[in-house]
C-alpha cells in the first residue's frame, strides 16, 4: 500500500508512488489545486492544507494506482455509507 511519510516541515507529506504513475498524480493533483512538486530526488511532496486535502490526495492515488479489486471493494464501501 502507498504510504505518507512526516517530515518536519508540518503540512507537507512526501508520497512514495511508483515512478510510472508519479507525474499522472502531479497533474491530477495540480487540477484539484494542491499545491505539490517533484524535486529532484525524484518523490512526489504534497502540501495538505485541510481534511478535503488529504481525502483527494488519498483518492487521486487511489484511483491511479489501486487494483481492480481494491477499487470495488472501496466503490462498494462508499455506497453502503
Amino acid at each position: 500500500m502507498l504510504e505518507l511519510c512526516n517530515l518536519e516541515i508540518p503540512g507537507i507529506q512526501v508520497v512514495d508512488i511508483p515512478v510510472s504513475d508519479r507525474w499522472h498524480i502531479y497533474y491530477r493533483l495540480q487540477q484539484l489545486q494542491i499545491k505539490c512538486w517533484c524535486p529532484l530526488d525524484g518523490c512526489l511532496k504534497v502540501e495538505i492544507r485541510s481534511d478535503l486535502d488529504a481525502i483527494l490526495v488519498s483518492s487521486t492515488i487511489m484511483q491511479t494506482t489501486g487494483t481492480r479489486q481494491e477499487l470495488v471493494t472501496w466503490l462498494c464501501q462508499c455506497w453502503q455509507l
